[in-house]
């Protein structure tokens, strides 16, 4: 970053190829240059402010050249009166700022928010994050407040005033409208719009409009996407019990069946076990009494194709049943 050209050193200020992330940049050179300019130069999205003797003196948010020698800017008059006085270069100070949006900084939760499925009724835990822009607006009030006399202010600096502020509106919205575990992606859009309107109070407080607001992502912590998996897998066994014509015991019957026999060397003693256990029914004896033969063999070829029962078993009770007829 220049902030002098060198044949004009001592006639123009101006601040050229400011960095992206750079909010205030002061003019740090020595009180001779600033003692004897009589141009300040404001480039598109830029500002300036001006200090004497510790006290904000002037603001510049317009575009253009300011003449010291013509004095066409009223308060120019002041200005040159005490730049051509000054003895010390701590009496005076010019810093530049931007006027330009401020796109894309990033924000996200730092703990995640904790509230209850409504859906699940347990505690949940998620986290979000996503980006924001932001526009400069009252910028003496930012400068008097925030950067207090900082040669440099960035973004980043930004990022970390506003993400320790916005958090907990964020989250408290997020708690209060206790989206479920599944609706969450799908009500994204819908939980950034009401993000923004939480945190906007937050941006202007401090001097920034909030521009937009947006949410790239969500995600829950390992714990709660291990309850919601256990509870889809149970899910799931009592469709396919019903499916099967079966109540979901049995199923789980059938199932602790076929891992026994699944597992070398206590495949037999698994089934025996199993089967001289009181379940409150033999397995060899179907709960559904249905008198219709073809009804019968066709919840048992249903089992067989879920993988409920081996060939062994299903060729076994298949001749079971054919013998009834």
């Amino acid at each position: 970053m220049t902030l002098f050209d060198k044949e004009q050193l001592r006639s123009v200020i101006q601040w050229n190829e400011p960095q992206d992330w750079e909010i205030f940049r002061r003019v740090t050179d020595k009180g001779d240059e600033l003692k004897n300019v009589s141009k300040l130069i404001v480039h598109p999205g830029q500002g300036c402010i001006f200090t004497y003797e510790g006290k904000v003196e002037g603001v510049f948010e317009e575009e253009g050249t300011y003449s010291l020698e013509t004095e066409n800017k009223p308060f120019f008059t002041t200005i040159k009166k005490v730049l051509y006085g000054f003895e010390s270069e701590h009496k005076v100070g010019l810093w530049f700022f931007r006027t330009a949006d401020i796109l894309n900084i990033r924000w996200g939760t730092r703990i995640p928010i904790t509230y209850n499925d409504p859906v699940y009724s347990f505690p949940v835990n998620l986290r979000a994050y996503g980006n924001y822009s932001i526009k400069i607006n009252q910028p003496e009030y930012f400068f008097r407040n925030v950067v207090a006399g900082k040669e440099n202010y960035y973004a980043y600096d930004l990022q970390e005033l506003f993400i320790s502020r916005i958090s907990q509106p964020i989250s408290s919205y997020l708690a209060n409208s206790k989206f479920s575990y599944a609706d969450v992606d799908s009500k994204i859009e819908e939980i950034a719009a009401e993000a923004k309107n939480k945190s906007r109070t937050v941006f202007n407080d401090l001097g920034f409009s909030l521009l937009d607001f947006r949410i790239e992502g969500t995600s829950f912590d390992d714990e709660t996407n291990q309850r919601i998996a256990g509870i889809s897998d149970v899910q799931a066994d009592v469709k396919a019990a019903q499916l099967a014509g079966i109540d979901f015991s049995e199923l789980q019957k059938l199932k602790a069946m076929r891992d026994a026999a699944n597992n070398e060397g206590i495949a037999g003693a698994g089934v025996g076990m199993l089967t001289g256990m009181n379940l409150g029914q033999p397995i060899n004896q179907p709960q559904v009494q249905d008198n219709d033969i073809k009804g019968k063999l066709r919840k048992l070829k249903d089992l067989f194709d879920e993988g409920l029962m081996d060939e062994e078993e299903y060729k076994s009770k298949k001749a079971k049943i054919i013998d009834e007829m």
